[in-house]
């Protein structure tokens, strides 16, 4: 956590001071490069209006507008070089006329043609070079045009150097960074020093909850002070007591609910034994009865079914309960298994007019208890054939280096999305008002969840309203192994496919 804490608090410095910096280096910028733009035009208006008046005062019978130009030129190259303000470029009649040294190149293309094109005083930022060996430096370039008698323009471009503001905007640079990284250590500091002062008692209440969670209920944070985080220690310890209070009653509880659930079931095998004997009896002899009595002992017989079927769940259920549930383990071929189950649930898929079909193209061994397996797959198959509504039931086997896979595919109701985690509770039906066929106690797929996860397994289910579901069992080649992914996949193939 300190570490994730100060990662956290370092970006989030590094984030603000990157803000902070951008933002103050470009007003730093904007206004150093704009004082510089304001007063370059401001000297080369007053540079112009100078050259202006000189020309207009030209006689052109006593003087060339050449020579003119060139003496303006010279005048202004001049002024510029005081303090190395600026340079001069004049396009005359023959060819650009300018400062010493200066390249002509460093007028920018687009800055002549503007001013060719209209009156007025332009401006555009240029890299000034020079024919001798001095490097070149960011600059400015202002142009304009001087209107010589007989209405001819000649432009004239000043390109002041911003080498000094570009030095300033360096320094300023430089001295934000290094103040950056003065404020981004001491933040750092202080969080990493904050963080261990408040982290100290909440490790303490970690190691007090981990052995909480190792049965120490007996153990108690020690509290120091008075303020927020001794408040914890003593929070920590009120849950401790609380929870083995809590937990004490709901073993005790739980032991009440096993022992009764188990005494029940027990006590009630000997008379249903009776009844059953009985109801054996009057079945035998159905035949001999009205019709009345007939039908009566057939649904006695039914029920008495369905009662020993719940019985033995709830006995089963108890056990899982209890944590009593034990494999007995042997190396089976779960694609074998499969089909002799198909084959016992026959009967039932022809009252249905169901058509079962197996995918298994290899055989798939592993090591499980053949008597769950059978159960989960009995259960599954037989609740696909009822919910099917006539249609195909596929079991697909498949199998994989860690692990083997068999799917329960229908095409009938469905469930939602919504109500995939809900049918492994006990007793529960997506629809109460639909009327059940084919029996069972509704702890079928509670206890199929059971075994599976007894095998250290998976049992999923997929459903969509109209389109079918699927129920993957996923269980270890090798018993107590574990496994990262499913040979088959829980959203099967053709779940875009709308069944009619």
């Amino acid at each position: 956590m300190p570490f994730r804490v100060v990662v956290t608090a370092l970006v989030a410095a590094l984030t603000v001071l990157a803000a902070t910096g951008w933002f103050l280096m470009d007003q730093s910028s904007r206004g150093i490069l704009d004082g510089k733009r304001q007063a370059s035009l401001a000297e080369a208006s007053v540079v112009l209006d100078g050259m202006q008046r000189d020309l207009r005062t030209l006689n052109l019978r006593t003087a060339s507008i050449n020579e003119r130009l060139t003496q303006l030129a010279r005048d202004a190259a001049y002024r510029g070089s005081v303090g190395n303000q600026y340079y001069v470029v004049v396009a005359g009649p023959v060819s650009d006329i300018g400062s010493a040294g200066l390249d002509y190149a460093s007028v920018p293309e687009s800055l002549r043609r503007a001013v060719a094109g209209a009156d007025g005083v332009y401006s555009t930022p240029t890299e000034i070079l020079f024919l001798d060996a001095r490097p070149a430096v960011p600059g400015l370039a202002i142009g304009s045009a001087l209107s010589a008698p007989g209405g001819t323009r000649y432009p004239v471009y000043f390109l002041f150097t911003q080498q000094p503001e570009a030095e300033t905007l360096i320094v300023v640079q430089r001295a934000t960074v290094i103040a950056g990284l003065i404020v981004l250590v001491g933040v750092v500091a202080t969080v990493y020093l904050i963080t261990l002062q408040v982290l100290r008692p909440i490790r303490a209440a970690r190691l007090a909850a981990e052995r909480l969670a190792a049965g120490h209920l007996e153990d108690r944070m020690a509290v120091r002070g008075t303020e927020d985080l001794a408040g914890l220690a003593r929070s920590m310890n009120h849950l401790a007591t609380e929870l083995d209070r809590k937990i004490t009653e709901m073993e005790d509880l739980s032991r009440v609910q096993q022992q009764f659930v188990s005494d029940v079931s027990h006590e009630l095998r000997t008379p249903l034994t009776t009844v059953r004997m009985a109801a054996d009896v009057l079945y035998g002899q159905r035949d001999e009865f009205d019709p009345l009595a007939t039908r009566s002992t057939e649904l006695l017989s039914a029920e008495l079914d369905r009662f020993e079927e719940l019985l033995t769940d709830l006995l089963e259920i108890s056990r899982f309960d209890a944590g009593a549930a034990e494999l007995s383990l042997d190396e089976v071929d779960l694609a074998q298994i499969a089909a002799e189950e198909l084959a016992a649930q026959t009967r039932l898929a022809q009252r249905y007019s169901a058509e079962l079909r197996l995918d298994a193209p290899v055989a798939c061994v592993a090591e499980v208890d053949p008597r769950r397996i059978r159960r989960i797959l009995r259960n599954l198959i037989a609740n696909a054939i009822e919910h099917g509504e006539g249609r195909p039931v596929s079991v697909h086997v498949r199998g994989d280096e860690g692990a083997v896979a068999v799917a329960v595919r229908d095409h009938g109701v469905g469930f939602s999305a919504a109500e995939a985690h809900q049918v492994f509770n006990r007793f529960w039906r997506a629809d109460p008002a639909r009327r059940r066929s084919v029996g069972g106690s509704g702890l079928g797929l509670a206890i199929a969840l059971g075994d599976a996860r007894l095998h250290c397994g998976w049992l999923n289910a997929w459903g969509r309203p109209g389109r079918g579901a699927q129920f993957r069992l996923t269980v270890p080649r090798r018993a107590g192994e574990s496994f990262v992914s499913s040979p088959w996949p829980v959203v099967p193939d053709d779940a875009e496919l709308v069944q009619r």
